[in-house]
């Protein structure tokens, strides 16, 4: 089964090609504080049509290139 996470698009400049941070809530295992770490995943995007700021759900590939193994699901609209 493949991973399916959801984030928002930071950068569009390259051509079919967007770069996603996903951030997530973690807890400090000594104090037990929240807090958010985020990772940036480059993911493929077919139309390109994708702009920064909107929300897109990803989903794991393969290789597509050196950095890119994720690839923008597009028939989903991501909320």
């Amino acid at each position: 089964m493949k991973r399916v996470l959801k984030g928002t698009v930071v950068s569009d400049k390259m051509d079919k090609t967007v770069v996603v941070k996903v951030e997530r809530v973690k807890t400090h295992p000594l104090y037990h504080k929240k807090y958010k770490a985020s990772t940036k995943f480059m993911a493929h995007s077919e139309t390109g049509n994708h702009k920064i700021g909107d929300v897109v759900e990803i989903e794991e590939n393969g290789p597509m290139s050196k950095n890119k193994r994720w690839r923008v699901v597009e028939g989903k609209e991501a909320k």
